[in-house]
Formats: C-alpha cells, sequence, structure tokens
C-alpha cells in the first residue's frame, strides 16, 4: 500500500525521493507528495493526486534544494482522493509521513480540535503531526523525546517518519506494526518501508523491530526498542540485485510475469531439486524437528496466496496423510480458537508484510503451536524476521497488482515441502520420487501451455462484454477455480464467482442461462467423470461453457473446449491456472483496463 522514502545527506536530496517512491509504485497508490527542508530552515511540501511523474513535473519547475525531506505515496483509508488528503502532513514545524490506520484518530482529533488545531485533511496522519506539535509545546521535550511519548497514545498498526524544520539535522522513524528499514551510506542515511527504493545507493541496511524508534543523522543512528532504552539492531548486507525493472516486449507487467512463470519455477527448484530428491537446506534439525512431530498443519493467508494454501491442503492429507486446515487471516484473527495438537502454524505472503497474515502470526505464538514457518517473496521481511523458519519463493521482483508468478511458486514450494514432511516422518519412498519427477517437467509444461495465447485470446473477446461468469472446479481444482475468478475480478472488473462442481444442485444452477458463461477445469482425475455429469447438467440448462481439459469430453451445444497439453495429475492445479491468467488478462486489455494497477487495489496490503 502507502510507500515512504526519507534521507538525511549532505547533498540534494530531490531526485532521490522521487527515484524512491517511484520505485515503490507497484505497491498500489493514489496520490504522492514530498516535503524537504531548504537552506533557510523553512518546510517545503509539494503534492498532487496521480503518479509520481506528475509529482516530478511540480518539483522540477519549483527548482528546490534540500539535503534532508521525505516523501510517501498514498493509498487513501482515511478521506477521499485529494491533494489535501496527500502525504505529507504539517503542524508548524512537523513534517510527518505515515503508513498503516491509527485506530482511535478521532478521539485524538476532538481532543487536539479542542485545543484549537485547525484540520486541513481527514486523514489520521494530520492527527500524529499536530499531536507531536502540541506535546512539545506543553513538555518542552526534545522531538525524539516526544515520538517516544506520544507513541504510545496511538492505536493501530503504522510506521511513520518525521522530520522537524527546527532540527534539520535528523529524521525520526517509528515501526509499529508497519514495516520499515534504515538503509546505511557514507555519511548520510536513509528510510523506507521497503529496500526496493533503496538497493540502487545501498547495500546495507537495519531492519526495525516492533516499537523501535529511531533517530537518524548523518553521521549516527540510534535507535530505541518499545520501553525506551536505546539497543544496537543487526547490521544485513542484502544480496538482492537491483535491476531496474521494465516490461520489454510485453504490454503489461502482468502479462510479462505471467510467462515469466517458467523462469521464476527453476528459481524455486533451483539447489533445492536434484533428479529424485528434493532438499531444504534453509531448514535445519531444529525446524525439521517441527514437521517430525507435528500430526497437523495450519495454514494461514489473504487472497491469492489463501487459494495457494487451499491448494496444499489436498497435498497435505492425500501425499503427506497429515491433517491440514487452511483459514483466512482477517477471520482468523477475529475468533476464538482452539488449536489442535502438536501443529505447526504456516504463513504465505508475497510481499511478508500483509497485516492480517502478520496479526495472524504474532497471535499464534501464544497458542502453543509446534513452530512457525512462512513461505514469501521477501527476504528480510516481517514474517520472515517473525516467524521460526522460512522458505523464499524466488520469484523475483512481481509489479503488476494482481498476483501470477507468485502463485506458482509458492504452490512450487508448498508442494516441495510436502515432499520433505514424507521424507521426515520416514513415510513411502516413492512419494518425494514422484513429487521431484513432476517438479523437474513442471516449467516444460507450463512454456507449453503458454503456447495456448491465441486461442485464450479469441476466447476472451466472446466474454469480455459479459457482467458475470461462473468458474467451477472439483477437488483441488476448486482453488484454482476461485483464483481464476479473482484475478477476472481485480483486473477486469467483471463479477465473477467460483463453486465446487459438486455444489451446483444447492443453488448455483438457478444462475445457469445463456447470459452467464461458465468456466470449468478438467483435468485427468478420479473426479473427471463427475465433472463430465456436471457438463451435461449445465448444458441441459442452456448454459455457455468453456472447458479447459486436456482430456476428450463429449462436446455438447454451447461449449467450447479448449484442448491443454497433457499434465501430470500432481501438479495439474499448478499448470491449469496459467491458462485461467491468460484468459483474464485478455478479457482485462480488450477491455481497457489499467491492468498493473487496478483500481481501489494495493500490492502490499499493510493495514486490517
Amino acid at each position: 500500500m502507502c510507500g515512504i522514502v526519507a534521507a538525511v545527506t549532505q547533498r540534494n536530496i530531490i531526485d532521490f525521493l522521487l527515484e524512491g517512491i517511484q520505485k515503490l509504485e507497484y505497491r498500489g497508490y493514489d496520490s504522492s507528495g514530498l516535503a524537504i527542508i531548504n537552506q533557510n530552515d523553512n518546510i517545503i511540501r509539494i503534492r498532487c493526486v496521480g503518479r509520481v511523474n506528475k509529482l516530478s513535473k511540480k518539483v522540477k519547475k519549483k527548482k528546490l534544494f534540500g539535503k534532508i525531506g521525505l516523501a510517501h505515496t498514498r493509498w487513501a483509508t482515511h478521506g477521499k482522493v485529494s491533494e489535501k488528503n496527500t502525504h505529507p502532513h504539517i503542524s508548524s514545524h512537523i513534517a510527518v509521513v505515515h503508513n498503516g490506520v491509527i485506530e482511535n484518530n478521532l478521539k485524538l482529533r476532538n481532543f487536539l480540535e479542542k485545543k484549537g488545531y485547525i484540520f486541513y485533511s481527514d486523514t489520521d496522519t494530520e492527527v500524529i503531526a499536530h499531536l507531536l506539535h502540541w506535546e512539545q509545546t506543553k513538555t518542552g521535550q526534545s522531538l525524539p523525546e516526544v515520538v517516544q511519548r506520544s507513541k504510545i497514545k496511538l492505536n493501530g498498526n503504522y510506521s511513520m517518519v518525521v522530520m522537524d524544520a527546527y532540527n534539520s539535522s535528523r529524521l525520526i522513524a517509528v515501526r509499529s506494526g508497519s514495516p520499515l528499514v534504515i538503509g546505511l551510506g557514507i555519511e548520510e542515511n536513509f528510510i523506507a518501508s521497503d529496500q526496493i527504493a533503496l538497493l540502487n545507493i545501498t547495500k546495507r541496511f537495519i531492519y526495525l523491530e516492533e516499537g523501535d524508534v529511531a533517530v537518524v543523522e548523518r553521521k549516527k543512528i540510534n535507535i530505541f526498542e518499545k520501553n525506551g532504552f536505546i539497543i544496537k539492531r543487526r547490521e544485513i548486507t542484502s544480496n538482492v540485485k537491483y535491476k531496474p525493472v521494465n516490461k520489454g516486449k510485453y504490454k503489461h507487467y502482468m502479462e510479462k510475469e505471467i510467462y515469466e512463470q517458467p523462469i521464476s519455477i527453476r528459481n524455486a527448484l533451483n539447489n533445492r531439486l536434484k533428479k529424485d530428491t528434493i532438499n531444504f537446506s534453509e531448514l535445519g534439525n531444529r525446524e525439521k524437528s517441527f514437521f517430525l512431530n507435528a500430526e497437523h498443519i495450519q495454514i494461514v493467508a489473504c487472497g491469492t496466496s489463501y487459494h495457494a494454501a487451499m491448494v496444499s491442503r489436498y497435498w497435505f492429507e492425500s501425499l503427506a496423510n497429515i491433517p491440514c486446515d487452511v483459514e483466512m487471516a482477517s477471520e482468523f484473527s477475529s475468533r476464538k480458537l482452539a488449536v489442535r495438537k502438536k501443529s505447526v502454524f504456516i504463513t504465505l505472503s508475497q510481499s511478508g508484510e500483509t497485516a492480517d497474515t502478520l496479526a495472524a502470526l504474532r497471535i499464534s505464538k501464544k497458542l502453543g503451536y509446534l513452530g512457525s514457518l512462512t513461505i514469501c517473496n521477501m527476504q528480510g521481511s516481517s514474517l520472515v524476521q517473525e516467524s521460526d523458519c522460512y522458505l523464499l519463493t524466488k520469484a523475483g521482483i512481481e509489479i503488476g497488482v494482481a498476483s501470477t508468478k507468485s502463485f506458482t511458486t509458492q504452490l512450487t514450494v508448498l508442494l516441495m515441502l510436502v515432499a520433505e514432511i514424507t521424507k521426515f516422518k520416514k513415510q513411502k519412498d516413492d512419494i518425494e520420487k514422484k513429487i521431484a519427477k513432476t517438479l523437474n517437467v513442471l516449467p516444460f509444461r507450463i512454456e507449453e501451455i503458454l503456447k495456448k495465447n491465441t486461442l485464450i485470446k479469441a476466447i476472451a473477446n466472446q466474454l469480455s462484454n459479459k457482467k458475470n461468469i461462473l468458474y467451477l472446479g472439483r477437488g483441488d481444482q476448486y482453488p484454482i477455480a476461485m483464483e481464476g475468478a479473482l484475478k477476472l475480478k481485480e483486473i477486469s472488473y467483471i463479477h465473477a464467482e467460483a463453486y465446487p462442481s459438486g455444489e451446483l444442485k444447492h443453488g448455483p444452477l438457478a444462475l445457469i442461462d445463456k447470459n452467464i458463461p461458465v468456466i470449468i477445469t478438467a483435468p485427468k482425475n478420479s473426479l473427471l467423470e463427475k465433472t463430465k455429469k456436471n457438463i451435461k447438467e449445465i448444458c441441459a440448462r442452456g448454459g455457455v461453457i468453456y472447458v479447459f481439459s486436456d482430456q476428450e469430453i463429449d462436446l455438447e451445444k454451447n461449449m467450447t473446449i479448449i484442448k491443454i497439453p497433457y499434465v501430470e495429475e500432481i501438479i495439474a492445479p499448478i499448470l491449469y491456472i496459467i491458462p485461467l491468467q491468460l484468459l483474464a488478462y485478455y478479457i482485462a486489455l480488450s477491455k481497457g483496463k489499467n491492468i498493473d494497477q487496478p483500481r481501489n487495489l494495493a500490492k502490499s496490503v499493510t493495514v486490517e
């Protein structure tokens, strides 16, 4: 969601601030702004609605100079999309940028209005700025002391960076539930909500931990833990290589990322898959003992990651013979829980910063799980830092808001994990060999399916004017139907709904007519004959069907069969999402939608 970039240096930082927030555009935003302290110790602020390019043009007209400053991309939570609500927010000599939500902002706003403060925005961020000013005026303390004092009064998950025109040598950074990282330079230091914004200028980072307050100057950094005691946090050197990401020959990042999936999966398999064996060197003896002793798996995730988790439940239970429950993170955090005996807690997240998933992980630590594992795409993320162990998907940077390669690499890592568990528990050797054999051919199978793009594009043109589309799947294809429907909703804004095929008679059959297309995935498995019966039921009621299958299926009236190349049953869920991703993409393309940054959505959902 929102992005933060800040710096205190010995050079003009205008270009750095603009380039930094431009690198965070993929997270999703609706407006952007920056503020610097100029040579006269005045705060100069420029904001605008729309893309960072628009802000850049506005800034360059002003010919600004500043050695300290902060910038922000906003995804609206409090107040509509407007310039007055865009960060930074100012109270006298104090400027603030902020990610997250202040849950008690209305109570604080009422208090501050009674003290005479005038609000020019609808945001909870302006509440922070005025609160800091009020506390400093009342106590006469330094701003770092005021920040420590004030953060106790702020309820919610958030991070913020504060700049003070009365002391232009330092920035103050606070992490309380939302990530912040400090980038270390030579006589200059930087702050960002994501290391991607800083990778072109430094490889040295300090990740703030929960409750930390950091006073960041050019030549030194002091970090105070949640109780106010000074603490030294570990410096890490990032091995992530900064590569300017561009679309190359593709029209959109999403299209590029769909076609990158064979490469991404090879990266996920690299050094983990060797002939007939699978080995996660990342898991030590302690972590392996979690799974050796486990009698249950609990997986928690959101959105696309939730669908990957649902697929893996079929694998854990049918291949590793271990019970598995899957729950949406927002629901897990919202109810009283009964934990199964000897259960391992697994989280899935592309960014590693998903607020609901992080909240669920923190709750799980008090519930007696054997241990926690996160499967994530971002090393150094909050989920990675706060879990007992982690496995990286190695998908590479994903710019498109609608996840594609993150989903298939999550499934790849999950399937390898299933193989590892069967090995830890000394179950049948042929399970690991069978999984390894299918994973070896997986990238090649995807390359074959991607060659069907012309056929899928033609079908997309037939469906682009529809108002509603129904997706059906059986067994491990049901979560694939859900993910296919989600992709279509996200980028085309067509209402799409997914159901298990076996539920047709329990309600959805009432929807069937010539105006609602039905999309079905039907790979060769033990459920295929039942799926064929569902197809006949729909056709008998005048439904229009599009079937993706690698099997021969009798052609009915108003039915289109899209023949998929042969697919091994174990990896069929990974393969069958590819045509559904392409279908959603081409439908959105024909409708002229903003595919990479669909309305109202953000790449990294860092608020609950």
